[in-house]
């Protein structure tokens, strides 16, 4: 069957602007920079509040404000050009074919209207899909609709981390029920879980890509089945399992029910990898094949891309565990169990359990690690395998989208300097020398505006939690209240975990001290992350940072500011002045957050690992930090990178306030990092190395 879908109805929308319901239910406008200002001119104010949502400000408009619309001239016609823009870019939408991907994740960050996600994966996820859209790839995305998203952090005056749901208002977010041939929503039964568990199955357009989501939240499930899809990343692993299989094979039943007929399965990480075991069947149902068939043509078929440094951050399940849900399915191939359960067996540590990275591993024959780095790291990591295997771990360094993350004034320079073509061609290099035609006093004008813009938000966040009359005066002061535009800002804004050491930097406070306060040359620091709701010893981190940034020595310099998203990440990535990245060597597998800073010339300051020691090249950012990492030498270091180039750098400013020195490297933050970490060069290295190959089979 087709997908039919369904969507939601906007009141009061007139019939001649019924072309702004089909843009707002499309994410192409999210990363479309005329599309984005078309929806702020109708309501500056209510596009503010909607937080940049479309649907939301559509259903807050009332008769009178669309007749007001339909008098503005102005309006009418931008709203027509960019209809027709939408209309062309949907028109050459890439059909499916046999060569069609299947991209399985179990996040994807994509709007903040739409918190299916956590974190740098799912970010990385929502990137792939709208540069496989950009780029017209015949790719569909299978995930979960989370109900009750992903913990929105609330900071106590104490600074501990408490989380609160963030619940998804259906009704107002960019999704659109898939139907049956009666006109209801498709309802599937997810195969082999006993008993039943049923999803219900919601569609995301991501320009020409379709993402299908899958929801346990419905009534024909069981309470405790209800919770499968509810939340993100579930701490009961028996509940997580269920949540994996229900991914994994329950996509793969959500594809075929669609009659999506994909030649090409692409798992990002290893929380889908069951659907490698649905493949199995599928392929020996349907083409008649072997079991041992099946398993090669599963294999030349598959792709498996991993994030994870360390083997004990895998997810790895009991084998009787396992076992329970797929006794049904083994009779079905005409094997026994013991057969099955060997693909998640390491032969490094069989008694482990049912290791599903172990699983990816060995039933894709395409696998690659996310920096080069971190190819490194894994062929180690996973050597008996690969021997076992007879295969190798490639490396493809991830990318981010630039039309997502790059500044929209920065976009338009980009367009007068480089040509209005430059996005097409993004990832060439040698376009990006006309960086250094930039004006320099423009370039830091536009960044000192969006330096005012990220302290503006911080501020108005502090006044919101205020006017609440609930709020400690001290917390509003620990979360950035008294931040100076004016003052060297670094930003360190990522998960809150202790490999990543958020805390390095107050390694001595009173040398840090020191610094901050330094009376003609200031420093100030702002924090933001969540810690998972399991992670005890983020948490203590989080509730040291916020306990220094309460501290009067500090003088309001430091700040944590709560419920890092990506509205408040897309604020720091454009008005940070360094962005500050000090994992533990090797734990980092990549880190796309300093790539979306420094394409918007925020200047990388980090340990040499995941994608830095790629995109560092002595005049782009700074590196520091030994091998092993060091905390006392690490933050010795940085505090000497600090005092001795980093800050003199940034008051070395002329007297019209422009540090040339700066701004220079700022352009070649630019130049350098965008063309090389964009999305678009990342997604044309799984084509080449992956997709094309396997299309060729």
């Amino acid at each position: 069957m087709s997908d039919p879908s369904q969507s939601i109805q906007i009141p009061h929308l007139p019939k001649e602007l019924a072309g702004l319901q089909e843009i707002a239910l499309n994410l192409w406008w999210s990363w479309n920079a005329r599309a984005r200002r078309l929806f702020r001119t109708i309501d500056p104010y209510l596009w503010k509040e909607s937080i940049h949502n479309p649907i939301k400000l559509l259903r807050a408009l009332s008769q009178k404000d669309y007749e007001r619309l339909l008098k503005n001239e102005d309006f009418i016609k931008e709203y027509h050009y960019v209809y027709a823009l939408f209309k062309q870019y949907m028109q050459n939408k890439q059909p499916q074919t046999k060569e069609t991907i299947a991209y399985f994740c179990a996040e994807y960050g994509l709007h903040r209207s739409l918190p299916i996600y956590s974190g740098g994966l799912g970010f990385l996820a929502g990137d792939i899909l709208k540069e496989a859209s950009d780029m017209n790839l015949p790719m569909v995305g299978i995930g979960f609709m989370y109900p009750g998203g992903y913990v929105h952090q609330v900071i106590g005056s104490d600074g501990w981390q408490r989380g609160e749901n963030e619940l998804i208002k259906k009704e107002e977010a960019p999704i659109e029920k898939v139907v049956d041939e009666n006109g209801k929503q498709l309802i599937i039964q997810v195969p082999y879980i006993a008993p039943a568990v049923y999803v219900a199955v919601w569609k995301v357009n991501v320009g020409r890509v379709s993402l299908y989501l899958l929801d346990t939240d419905i009534e024909q499930n069981d309470p405790w089945d209800r919770m499968i899809s509810y939340r993100l990343y579930t701490s009961d692993m028996h509940q997580r399992l269920r949540q994996q299989i229900v991914l994994g094979v329950g996509g793969h039943a959500v594809l075929e029910s669609l009659g999506i007929d994909f030649s090409i399965l692409h798992l990002n990480e290893g929380h889908p990898a069951f659907a490698l075991f649905e493949r199995l069947r599928f392929f020996k149902e349907n083409h008649n094949l072997s079991f041992q068939e099946a398993v090669q043509k599963v294999k030349q078929s598959s792709i498996f891309t991993t994030h994870t440094p360390l083997m004990a951050a895998t997810d790895v399940y009991q084998f009787d565990m396992v076992g329970s849900y797929f006794s049904t399915f083994v009779q079905k191939l005409g094997i026994d169990l013991h057969d099955l359960l060997f693909f998640g067996i390491d032969p490094a540590n069989p008694a482990n359990g049912f290791n599903m990275t172990v699983l990816a591993l060995k039933l894709c024959k395409y696998k690659n690690g996310v920096s080069k780095k971190h190819q490194k790291v894994a062929l180690q990591i996973w050597q008996k395998i690969l021997e076992a295997e007879n295969s190798q771990i490639e490396a493809i360094t991830n990318g981010v989208h630039l039309s997502t993350w790059l500044d929209g004034d920065l976009e338009k320079e980009l367009d007068r300097t480089l040509g209005s073509e430059w996005c097409e061609f993004q990832d060439d290099p040698d376009i990006w020398y006309k960086i250094d035609d930039i004006n320099e006093a423009f370039l830091w004008q536009l960044h000192m505006q969006n330096k005012y813009d990220m302290l503006n938000f911080i501020k108005e966040k502090c006044r919101k939690k205020w006017a609440e009359g609930t709020t400690d005066p001290m917390v509003l002061l620990a979360e950035g209240v008294m931040l100076d535009p004016e003052v060297l800002t670094i930003g360190f804004a990522r998960r809150m975990t202790e490999y990543k050491r958020p805390d390095l930097i107050l390694y001595d406070l009173n040398r840090l001290e020191q610094i901050v306060n330094n009376s003609s040359r200031p420093l100030q620091i702002i924090f933001a992350g969540k810690a998972h709701p399991a992670d005890i010893p983020g948490k203590k981190i989080i509730q040291k940072i916020f306990n220094v940034a309460k501290d009067p020595r500090f003088q309001g310099r430091i700040a944590f500011v709560e419920d890092y998203g990506e509205e408040l990440a897309k604020y720091m990535i454009k008005g940070c002045d360094v962005w500050l990245n000090n994992p533990k060597l090797p734990l980092e597998a990549c880190g796309t957050s300093g790539m979306k800073a420094s394409i918007n010339g925020v200047l990388h300051c980090s340990t040499l690992d995941g994608w830095w020691p790629e995109g560092y090249n002595g005049k782009n950012g700074w590196a520091f930090g030994v091998d092993p990492s060091d905390d006392a030498k690490d933050a010795s270091a940085l505090y000497d990178l600090l005092e001795n180039e980093i800050i003199p750098l940034y008051y070395n400013q002329d007297e019209n306030g422009i540090p040339h020195g700066w701004t220079k490297m700022m352009k070649e933050a630019i130049k350098s990092v965008s063309p090389h970490f964009s999305a678009r060069r990342m997604m044309k290295e799984y084509k080449s190395k992956f997709y094309d190959k396997i299309g060729e089979i």
